[in-house]
């Protein structure tokens, strides 16, 4: 089981940023996905999540219409669309699956102008 993230970086406050995990080593179709971040001195937190079957989709009060998680079941990938960024976003974001207790490596993604 793998999980591997990308496109974290540096952006300005209101900018956009779209993370990807790409899965491998099990049927990623049948899972449930997530992202949770966790910033310099804080608990890791869920920022949302996203059904394996329906796409049904959960978000952090902090992020809601804000950032919208997807997911290609063709690509094995799940996707974090994070737009109206602001520097309390500041977190390393990790790809999650709860049901294989799998976490990815984490990307940083730091808002600041």
């Amino acid at each position: 089981v793998q999980l591997v993230e990308s496109g974290g970086g540096l952006v300005q406050p209101g900018g956009s940023l779209r993370l990807s995990c790409a899965a491998s080593g099990f049927a990623f179709r049948n899972y449930a996905m997530s992202w949770y971040r966790q910033a310099p001195g804080k608990e890791r937190e869920l920022v949302a999540a996203i059904g394996s079957t329906d796409g049904s989709t959960v978000y952090a009060d902090s992020v809601k219409g804000r950032f919208t998680i997807s997911r290609d079941n063709a690509k094995n990938t799940v996707y974090l669309q994070m737009n109206s960024l602001k520097p309390e976003d500041t977190a390393v974001y990790y790809c999650h699956s709860r049901r294989l207790g799998a976490w990815g490596q984490g990307t940083l993604v730091t808002v600041s102008s």
